[in-house]
């Protein structure tokens, strides 16, 4: 299968980069360090922490195409090619990703979730509620479920769940139930007509507030279409396994259902895990990952009004500080 070719958007700005680039910066800093940007995207962050360090090498993965495309295209435009391996790969696949390699440990792990500018800024993927495109919302363009077969199939209590839990959507049996009723009539092929119905479905007094009344049903969609809380969870353990001593981890994260994972893993990791009924701490149960972050920390007020996507942006890091006993 050809590589598509690039399609570039006019400015891509990276959420958080500053503070993404100071996180990582100290396992990155010798050379012979590898990076791996388990959501590559249109590399924005991984070009920044190249630029800082020489010696650093890049593993990329992404699902998607275009953007590995347009990635590639980046990285060699800076000089950066030798130093980058791009995998068309999903972030839980990192482990057989670095057995492949040759890569037994790495000194730096990045995660930026959620959908990239690429993907929000064509129609034609399916993932904006803003203009009208295909259902599709899938990462992976050659992936089999898309968006328009879980509106079109799922059972009204599955569409219910799916807007509930994914979405956090207080009205989602009202809308799943105005879903079935509509695709028995035409079966919803475009976002147009879903984000409409959406927003007919919800009180208006509600629909007042909190900006579009689509989003938390697109959210859910997309997340079901591509798993990703599945994926997150299965990844960010091997990630972590992936770290070398003094190797550190950046995830960013877009909705509340990520931050809580991403904030009970690395809590788990800086947790001593002594018996309680011991009179002293061993050594051995002790904390393997030390906190660099207090909380999900969120974009600056300068940065949300430059980057409105930046609003939503937490970022929780650690690093490793000994191997598992």
């Amino acid at each position: 299968m050809d590589t598509p070719e690039p399609v570039r958007p006019a400015v891509h700005v990276p959420v958080l980069l500053d503070r993404v680039t100071e996180l990582l910066g100290p396992a990155c800093a010798a050379d012979g360090a590898v990076l791996v940007d388990a959501t590559l995207g249109l590399a924005g962050h991984a070009l920044s922490l190249l630029g800082a360090h020489p010696g650093l090498r890049l593993i990329g993965l992404d699902r998607d195409p275009e953007a590995r495309a347009e990635a590639t295209a980046r990285i060699a435009a800076a000089g950066h090619a030798d130093r980058a391996t791009l995998v068309p790969a999903v972030f839980d696949e990192l482990p057989d990703v670095l057995d492949r390699l040759g890569v037994p440990e790495v000194q730096a792990v990045l995660f930026d979730l959620g959908v990239s500018s690429l993907q929000l800024d064509r129609a034609d993927r399916g993932f904006s509620y803003a203009t009208d495109g295909p259902l599709d919302m899938r990462m992976d363009t050659e992936a089999p479920l898309t968006a328009a077969e879980v509106v079109n199939t799922y059972p009204a209590a599955d569409l219910a769940r799916v807007l509930r839990v994914y979405g956090e959507e207080r009205f989602a049996s009202r809308i799943a139930a105005a879903i079935v009723r509509e695709r028995a009539r035409t079966p919803f092929t475009g976002t147009e007509r879903l984000a409409h119905l959406v927003r007919e479905s919800i009180p208006a007094a509600t629909r007042r507030t909190g900006g579009n009344p689509a989003k938390r049903t697109f959210q859910a969609l997309r997340i079901e279409v591509n798993d990703e809380l599945g994926v997150l969870q299965r990844a960010l353990p091997a990630a972590l396994e992936a770290l070398a001593v003094g190797g550190r981890i950046a995830v960013i994260t877009f909705h509340s259902l990520e931050d809580r994972i991403v904030k009970q893993t690395l809590a788990a990791g800086a947790a001593d895990r002594t018996p309680p009924e011991l009179p002293v701490r061993l050594p051995e149960y002790g904390p393997v990952l030390r906190l660099l972050t207090r909380g999900g920390e969120a974009a600056s007020e300068a940065e949300v009004a430059a980057n409105p996507r930046a609003a939503s942006a937490r970022v929780r890091a650690a690093e490793r500080i000994r191997r598992a006993a």
